[in-house]
């Protein structure tokens, strides 16, 4: 059974906070062999509502993609157009996954110049990308792996998403999605130290939460985790790396499948986990199984349950301790897969009563990390 305990760190100075003047997150972009077959799955599954698009019909001959959105979560889903383009070097070698992590700052030319004299490795010059909408600013920065930080400012902007696409509305039935909770990172051995200083030192940010190997583990393997948040804990990037077990951890699969480190996970918002998983499950959404033993030891290990138990068995969730967004009372979890093949991700669902908002739920998408 997996062991899970929590250590809060204390907030940096004030004059650490947001150096580069992040405001939000803009958007996640995904790069993906069939970007309209994924926007389609995405829309009939998990209920997002396709908003924009751009593609050889708008004069983008690079990448064809599609533009989703639930809340305030949003998703650009992007295929390449030719051999040549990088998305496809990319997507032979790791399949889908998150190419961009893209914030919306005050100056993009301010954060670049900024994030780079802080340490951080140029992705893309600033520049302007307009069209008949009204222009923006754009520059990138280079994460991990593959991974980059996109910065826009939108100046004028009043397009429906950025310069290129254009408005493409097919409404989803959302299944309660709020917004992007947090964005979860796996790195090689002794990489998490080094991503957490990055940032610290680049974005600012602080230790939010700290894992060792005792705090998560099973009998076979283990992960330590860092969380990484800014000080209103509304951006909070997670970092994982593998630690000894018995066998090999579960980071390193994810590493192994994935050829290097990449988002594992994007965790999301929604206003009641039970009925979301309801929602999944009449989508034909494919699930693993909790063992009915989870249940029946879950009273004496977690103490009082507000959700009706049976109902939590029926759907397959499982209920913890501890929280990587804020001091919570508990969490309520689902976990199953929803795709097969070598890179099929698996899929987690959580959920974290609030003291204020007591029913506030939140579930998660969780990256590729094994086969079935």
């Amino acid at each position: 059974m997996e062991t899970l305990t929590q250590t809060h760190a204390k907030k940096p100075p004030p004059a650490h906070a947001n150096p580069l003047r992040l405001k939000t997150l803009h958007h996640i972009e995904f790069w993906v062999g069939n970007a309209r077959q994924a926007a389609y799955y995405y829309r009939h599954v998990f209920g997002f509502s396709l908003t924009a698009y751009a593609g050889l019909e708008t004069h983008q001959r690079a990448l064809t993609s599609y533009v989703l959105s639930q809340g305030k979560a949003r998703f650009v889903l992007s295929s390449p157009e030719s051999s040549s383009h990088p998305a496809s070097e990319r997507l032979k070698r790791h399949g889908d996954g998150v190419r961009d992590i893209a914030f919306q700052v005050e100056d993009a030319d301010w954060a670049f110049a900024e994030a780079v004299r802080r340490g951080a490795k140029p992705a893309m010059e600033p520049h302007a990308e307009s069209d008949q909408h009204g222009r923006v600013r754009r520059a990138a920065i280079q994460a991990y792996g593959d991974t980059i930080h996109s910065f826009i400012s939108c100046e004028d902007y009043q397009g429906p998403f950025l310069p290129g696409y254009e408005a493409r509305e097919v409404h989803g039935e959302g299944i309660g999605i709020l917004l992007v909770d947090h964005i979860v990172a796996n790195v090689e051995l002794g990489k998490m130290e080094e991503l957490a200083a990055f940032y610290a030192n680049v974005f600012g940010f602080h230790r939010y939460l700290t894992f060792d190997d005792k705090d998560i583990s099973t009998e076979y393997s283990a992960l330590m985790s860092v969380v990484m948040s800014d000080d209103s804990h509304v951006m909070k990037f997670p970092i994982n790396e593998p630690a000894q077990g018995k066998r090999k951890s579960q980071i390193d699969e994810y590493l192994e499948y994935y050829e290097g480190p990449g988002v594992q996970h994007v965790a999301l918002l929604t206003d009641d986990i039970l009925q979301t998983v309801s929602q999944l499950k009449q989508h034909e959404l494919d699930c693993l199984r909790v063992p009915e033993t989870y249940y029946e030891l879950l009273p004496a290990r977690v103490g009082k349950i507000d959700e009706e138990l049976e109902r939590i068995q029926e759907l397959g969730t499982h209920k913890g301790t501890g929280d990587p967004g804020g001091p919570r009372s508990g969490r309520l979890s689902f976990a199953g897969f929803h795709q097969a093949g070598r890179r099929s991700p698996d899929t987690l669902f959580r959920n974290h009563p609030t003291q204020r908002q007591p029913r506030l739920r939140h579930w998660q998408f969780q990256g590729a990390v094994r086969g079935h």
